[in-house]
C-alpha cells in the first residue's frame, strides 16, 4: 500500500500562484509514477500532470506552460507548482500514484484525499 497526503491548497486571486505538495509513504517503490488530477464542482475528475521515475512529464493542454510537476524521490514527495491561475483552475486537486505513465485515472492505484484550490476573480 501507498499512502498519499496532499497539502498546499487554498484561496488565491486570478494570476496568482500556489504550490501543492504530495507526501508519499508505505510501499512507494511500487509506484513509479506520480500524477495530479482535479475535480471541479459538477464535473468529472480530469488529468492535470504526471511524472515518472526518470523525470519525464506530461501535462493537460489546459495547464501546459502554467503548471510544473516535480518530485523528490529520496524524500518521497511530489509538487505541483501552479502559476498564472485562472478561475477555471478551481477544483479539488488529488495526488495519485501508480506504475503506468498514464493520463488515465484508472491506471493509478493510490489516491490522496485531495486539497481544495479556489481561484477568485
Amino acid at each position: 500500500q501507498v499512502q498519499l497526503v496532499e497539502s498546499g491548497g487554498g484561496l488565491v486571486q486570478v494570476g496568482g500562484s500556489l504550490r501543492l505538495s504530495c507526501a508519499a509513504s508505505g510501499r512507494t517503490f511500487s509506484a513509479n509514477v506520480m500524477g495530479w488530477f482535479r475535480q471541479a464542482p459538477g464535473k468529472e475528475r480530469e488529468f492535470v500532470a504526471s511524472i515518472n521515475w526518470s523525470g519525464s512529464t506530461t501535462y493537460a493542454d489546459s495547464v501546459k506552460g502554467r503548471f510544473t510537476i516535480t518530485r523528490d524521490i529520496p524524500k518521497n514527495t511530489g509538487h505541483l507548482q501552479m502559476n498564472s491561475l485562472k478561475p477555471e483552475d478551481t477544483a479539488v486537486y488529488y495526488c495519485a500514484a501508480g506504475s503506468s505513465f498514464s493520463v488515465i485515472e484508472r491506471d493509478y492505484n493510490y489516491w490522496g484525499r485531495g486539497t481544495q484550490v479556489t481561484v477568485s476573480s
